[in-house]
């Protein structure tokens, strides 16, 4: 795995060497580069100006803020490099939290962290045992590409994770959501919903995520590099229904699962005291 930023945990006077690695698989994703219809020939972008059409070079552009309605304020590579935060090489720790206190909604990319060395590789391991054994998690500060971003550490695998977070007050509020006070349930359905979710519980980690749309994508490229016709698949859209009898059918439909599964456990039982006895 390679090492994407190389420098410590800091907290009060401790300090921690460690590597940063990129903990989301990013071959995992699909991207398309843009070709010329005829002869595929690899397409690049201009810069135009929108008043006149004409095309213009990178050292004729400048960044500007729009502080008013066509009003620009011009903001200088200079003026930017005065602002940056200095080039830490330290995630900062300023407090531990319980878990639950960061809202999922904040997380932003998460990154894994590991030892700088085997050297360091005890120092790094009691500060995850800490973690672990308090329950709580590491926030604090993180420079990376020039650009400071609040951090959370916490205890992943036996190892440690770093998410970037969102700043809190980047986050609208819910408030502003149309139509969320509209309607109330009432204590039938809202008994029926609970029905189903209990039928529905299961562990994280039986539910399949497969990335349908990954190997989707794959599968047709490879059909396409075969030279073979890509068969397209539909869905029909589902219609809105009855919302007391949608309910009533899912729970029997997901009864069913449960009661052959269940049946192949008795027949399974029944099958192995014959061959004891």
């Amino acid at each position: 795995m390679r090492t994407i930023w190389k420098g410590h945990i800091q907290f009060s006077l401790v300090t921690i060497p460690i590597r940063l690695y990129s903990a989301v698989d990013s071959a995992k994703s699909i991207s398309f580069d843009l070709l010329t219809r005829n002869d595929h020939h690899p397409v690049g972008y201009q810069k135009i100006d929108k008043n006149t059409g004409k095309p213009v070079s990178k050292e004729d552009i400048v960044k500007g803020y729009e502080y008013e309605p066509d009003q620009y304020v011009i903001i200088e590579k200079e003026d930017i490099e005065k602002v940056q935060p200095k080039m830490s090489k330290a995630i900062e720790i300023r407090g531990f939290v319980d878990k639950n206190e960061a809202h999922p909604a904040l997380y932003d990319k998460p990154y894994f962290i590991g030892p700088d060395s085997e050297t360091t590789a005890k120092t790094y391991s009691l500060f995850r045992q800490t973690l672990e054994k308090s329950g709580k998690v590491g926030v604090g500060t993180v420079v990376l590409r020039n650009k400071e971003s609040p951090a959370l550490l916490t205890v992943h695998e036996g190892g440690i994770l770093m998410y970037k977070l969102r700043y809190p007050n980047q986050m609208r509020s819910m408030k502003d959501v149309p139509n969320l006070a509209n309607g109330q349930a009432d204590e039938e359905q809202l008994k029926m919903a609970q029905t189903l979710v209990d039928s529905m519980s299961r562990k994280f980690t039986e539910i399949d995520l497969e990335n349908d749309y990954y190997n989707a994508m794959k599968e047709m490229i490879e059909a396409k590099v075969e030279g073979k016709e890509v068969i397209s698949v539909t869905e029909e859209e589902a219609k809105p229904r009855d919302i007391m009898t949608a309910l009533k059918e899912s729970i029997e439909s997901s009864k069913k699962p449960m009661e052959k599964a269940k049946g192949e456990a008795k027949k399974e039982k029944k099958a192995s005291k014959g061959k004891t006895g």
